[in-house]
């Protein structure tokens, strides 16, 4: 039963709101009355929330997933470099984490423009449609870009990146520079500029700058960005040794 119960949380998508007890039900393959049954324990826990006839993710999950400690940990960490980077653009900044082939928001900071991003807290997208997701795919460890590079490359706009070719060129520009662009492969309009964060050899988070595609000025944010994710990187390695000591 944790197993169908999982499969009915994990049916949410950043792209998807409150569903109908029909619809989570052909999402998860499960029988309409065992997800009845599934559903009205899971709002009971509060871990599901009813709102007439459809089901949304209950505020139970977001306590739970703000006191998982590495997350909160580098949220904590990251917000003093994430605001200094906002009042230098004065444009929304992410910070993000990879989970498998796909980049977690683990925080944003709304820009003064209220742009139409796919970007959100606790949301996944592409590692390959993102500058946050780039980022960190161009510094992961083991064989992390020839499995991406292997699979079917997602398309999230038409300037979504899904030539394998193209995409490893990139990869090796932004180890190169150890900065990654997106220019509208995740929403169209708008552009970012991101930079790895470290703990060691390989990447553990990457923070950006999403601006309109109007304004967007790489060599005007790029220091901003760069600095900010030097900072929280030597914040981290310093967190790092005092646990080896400890």
């Amino acid at each position: 039963m944790l197993d169908k119960a999982a499969a009915v949380l994990e049916c949410y998508r950043p792209d998807g709101g409150a569903f109908r007890l029909t619809e989570i039900a052909a999402r998860t393959g499960l029988a309409k009355t065992t997800a009845f049954r599934l559903c009205a324990d899971l709002v009971r826990l509060g871990l599901l929330e009813r709102a007439g006839e459809t089901y949304r993710l209950g505020g139970k999950l977001f306590e739970l997933g703000s006191l998982v400690p590495r997350r909160q940990d580098l949220r904590e960490a990251a917000l003093p470099f994430l605001q200094d980077l906002f009042e230098a653009t004065h444009e929304t900044v992410h910070l993000g984490v990879r989970e498998g082939f796909e980049v977690v928001y683990v925080e944003r900071i709304h820009g003064h423009d209220a742009l139409a991003l796919p970007s959100r807290i606790g949301g996944r997208l592409p590692l390959t449609c993102t500058g946050v997701g780039k980022a960190l795919l161009a510094f992961s460890e083991g064989a992390l870009v020839e499995e991406v590079l292997d699979r079917p490359l997602p398309r999230l706009s038409p300037h979504s990146i899904t030539d394998p070719a193209r995409l490893r060129t990139v990869i090796e520009q932004i180890q190169v520079a150890g900065l990654a662009y997106e220019e509208q492969e995740a929403a169209l309009g708008v552009s970012c500029i991101a930079s790895p964060v470290f703990d060691g050899p390989t990447a553990v988070a990457a923070l950006s700058v999403a601006v309109p595609r109007a304004r967007f000025r790489p060599a005007q944010l790029a220091p901003a960005v760069r600095t900010a994710a030097l900072g929280l990187s030597r914040v981290m390695r310093g967190t790092g040794a005092a646990r080896g000591r400890a």
